[in-house]
């Protein structure tokens, strides 16, 4: 069974005029959404507590990277910070001398680490500088299974608005489902990828560091097309560049009991299911009519349709069976 944990932070509880509005709020949200795949199967264990101090944000990190699974996961949403010394996720107890838990013993905790994935993803003010080479020897501290997400750039502020984070914002809207692949898997990847094209270049511009080999799931979600059809890839198209040929035998509506212009062949009940799963594969951009509009003109003229560069691809993965 594949163990997986999450550390989740929201601290809005700074003094005087430091205090922040949305943190503790994107923390819920995005706790109860890693706690559970969309189809209610349990996903990662969570713990979210409450941070007053240093020593306790700490103990907190160290161990949730303690001892060994698949995937150990920090989501933190609060003040940050930088100086001549590095960056720091500042906590509540900060003064000239001790700003909080520093990005650099972050770092170091993550790659002494034994979990397979290590994960860091960071709503705060320059969290950028997370993972940055250390001043002293100029060495990378990026270790294997290391991934970093930050809001913004190690100069950059963080912002809020409207009730959240703006970066956090579409975090929650790519693991409900925005940054899901066609298989219905968000990755760390997926939901930069997403984050990234919905920030121009004159917001915060969000940081994406990572050493693995693959990207693991961190939620899973409904697919727009359903494993099965996807599977039938291979069964209607013989090969990536071949073109199915159609006819009016495909469309249901071609039929003596439907009051519509009809043609022959009259719909066969295999053929309709297959134009079903090929309109859902148009719908998602993996196939597409040749020389027509839609799918139904293409089987009511007998024409052809064919796999898009996308359907080529999932084509392949379906004729190796990886999905």
């Amino acid at each position: 069974m594949s163990k997986r944990k999450a550390l989740v932070i929201g601290i809005d509880d700074y003094p005087g005029k430091s205090k922040l509005h949305c943190c503790a709020n994107d923390a819920l949200a995005i706790a109860d959404l890693l706690e559970y795949n969309e189809d209610g199967s349990r996903n990662f264990d969570i713990r979210k507590p409450q941070i007053r101090d240093q020593s306790s944000l700490k103990m907190h990190i160290e161990e949730l990277f303690k001892g060994k699974g698949d995937v150990a996961l920090l989501y933190f949403a609060g003040h940050g910070t930088r100086n001549e010394t590095g960056g720091y996720l500042v906590t509540p107890d900060y003064d000239d001398c001790s700003l909080g838990v520093s990005m650099t013993d972050l770092a170091s905790i993550m790659s002494n680490s034994k979990w397979t994935n290590k994960i860091a993803i960071l709503d705060c003010c320059s969290a950028g500088a997370m993972g940055d080479f250390t001043s002293a020897e100029e060495t990378c501290i990026l270790k294997d299974g290391m991934t970093i997400m930050s809001a913004c750039d190690r100069d950059e502020s963080a912002t809020e608005c409207d009730g959240h984070g703006i970066f956090t914002d579409l975090l929650i809207e790519g693991l409900k489902g925005g940054a899901a692949d066609l298989s219905g898997s968000v990755t760390p990847g997926s939901l930069y990828a997403y984050i990234d094209k919905s920030l121009g270049a004159w917001s915060q511009r969000p940081v994406f560091k990572t050493n693995v080999s693959n990207f693991v799931c961190l939620r899973g979600v409904a697919p727009p097309v359903d494993r099965k059809t996807l599977s039938e890839t291979i069964a209607l198209f013989e090969d990536r560049e071949s073109v199915l040929r159609l006819d009016p035998s495909f469309e249901f509506t071609n039929d003596p009991d439907y009051k519509n212009e009809l043609k022959e062949p009259y719909c066969i009940e295999e053929n309709v299911e297959k134009l079903k799963n090929l309109q859902k594969l148009e719908s998602v951009g993996l196939v597409v009519p040749v020389e027509e509009e839609h799918m139904y003109f293409a089987a009511m003229n007998s024409g052809t349709c064919r796999l898009t560069p996308l359907g080529k691809y999932y084509w392949k993965l379906a004729k190796e069976g990886r999905i």
